[in-house]
């Protein structure tokens, strides 16, 4: 079900003038009480995701005092967890391709608008590859990464020896590079990823979600066949509904169906169960941040029809 955020917030002014709690139809005894500081957007997320819960709620937006969610749901360390979602990705991705054994290098391909965060890799991984590319060069920067293009310049010479014999050609790339980690934003993975795929089929390529965050749906990720991102079924499910303009949003819904989860648990002592998060199973424990256990999920044509 979807509201306007105007209609979310004259019930809110509702039920927060006559002071009362607004119970849901399939009652369960279970209640949450919430004082919350945040943005337009994320109030409507709340209600939103409360309306659709089986727990009686109250809640209050201008309470003093009251927790302050952060706009920005994605790359936050939201209450009750050790770590925002992103930096639980790339910590996944960073021990899976930098730090496993190996003796070949890793390339770190990434758009200029993730500098800083490259530059803490490049001093954590000094001996790896680094390459800086945009939409106006990643073809030619690709293939010279690859020594592709010395490849196609040694067929050009063999080539005019006798232009009347026809030779075949694959160009050859270069051996030393196992894996490829891409920090680049929709609009560009999805022309750079395809472009290196189908010049090297053997190496292992990986990325956050952030990768397809702008992508209107789920069927939007067959541009990145074969690559490993750090996400769990439920949360692909929960992605592939089609309820809204894109995968982010998508994403900051169950981030904060997530966080009402824990609250529940947390005000309704309900410690003794483990919990399916959205973004992953979750032993909670009220003296601990929730450390989110994410696994590495390869895109696939026939996993993204499954799930549509």
């Amino acid at each position: 079900m979807k509201f306007s955020l105007t209609f979310f917030l004259s019930s809110l002014l509702l039920f927060m003038v006559s002071c009362t709690s607004i119970p849901n139809q399939n009652k369960n005894n279970l209640n949450i009480n919430l004082a919350i500081k945040t943005s337009n957007k994320n109030k409507e997320l709340i209600i939103e995701s409360l309306f659709e819960s089986n727990i009686e709620f109250t809640v209050s937006f201008d309470e003093l005092g009251s927790y302050e969610l952060p706009d920005n749901l994605i790359n936050s360390e939201m209450k009750y967890f050790c770590n925002s979602l992103l930096q639980d990705e790339r910590n996944l991705i960073e021990s899976s391709v930098f730090k496993s054994n190996q003796t070949e290098n890793v390339l770190v391909v990434y758009s200029p608008q993730y500098v800083n965060y490259v530059k803490n890799l490049k001093e954590e991984y000094p001996n790896e590859l680094f390459l800086s590319v945009d939409n106006s060069n990643y073809e030619e920067k690709t293939k010279e990464i690859l020594n592709v293009i010395s490849s196609l310049n040694r067929f050009s010479i063999v080539n005019k020896i006798d232009k009347s014999i026809k030779i075949e050609h694959e160009p050859r790339v270069r051996k030393d590079i196992s894996k490829i980690y891409f920090v680049t934003n929709y609009e560009l993975g999805k022309t750079l990823v395809p472009t290196f795929r189908s010049l090297s089929l053997n190496i292992d390529l990986y990325s956050t979600s952030e990768i397809f965050y702008d992508a209107s749906d789920l069927k939007k990720l067959a541009d990145f066949e074969d690559s490993f991102i750090p996400v769990s079924n439920k949360y692909i499910n929960k992605i592939s509904a089609k309820d809204a303009s894109n995968i982010k949003i998508k994403i900051e819904k169950i981030l904060i169906e997530d966080f009402l989860t824990i609250e529940n648990v947390f005000q309704n002592n309900l410690y003794a169960k483990n919990y399916e998060l959205n973004t992953s199973n979750a032993k909670i424990k009220r003296s601990n941040c929730v450390k989110r256990d994410l696994y590495l999920w390869k895109v696939s044509t026939n996993n993204i029809i499954s799930q549509t």
